[in-house]
């Protein structure tokens, strides 16, 4: 399901890889069983190939990764944030245009 430029995030790696990161990062929390986040799956594909080197993009399964998601109160999914400096900075809910996270990642970047 992830492409080469998508990061599997995990309970386990989250700090190491979004808390620690010097790139901003955009992650996709999600599930399988997840209709609309199966819609966002190849937006979020999209952006990792568009940003590759300036952001790293991920995504965490919410059924595999609950302590992350917990900690995130991810309530519904999809919903992607971004975390620049190891804060919050955004947080988009739903199956959203890609437009909308472009926006969002642009505003943040740099």
């Amino acid at each position: 399901m992830a492409g080469e430029n998508i990061v599997l995030f995990t309970d386990d790696n989250f700090e190491a890889e979004v808390v620690k990161s010097e790139l901003p990062v955009l992650i996709d929390f999600w599930a399988p069983w997840c209709g609309p986040c199966l819609r966002v799956g190849p937006i979020i594909e999209e952006l990792a190939n568009e940003y590759q080197g300036k952001l790293k993009v991920g995504k965490l399964n919410v059924d595999e990764n609950q302590k992350t998601a917990i900690h995130f109160s991810i309530q519904s999914i999809p919903t992607v944030i971004l975390v620049k400096g190891g804060e919050v900075k955004e947080r988009i809910v739903g199956a959203v245009p890609k437009e909308v996270l472009k926006s969002a990642i642009e505003k943040h970047s740099g």
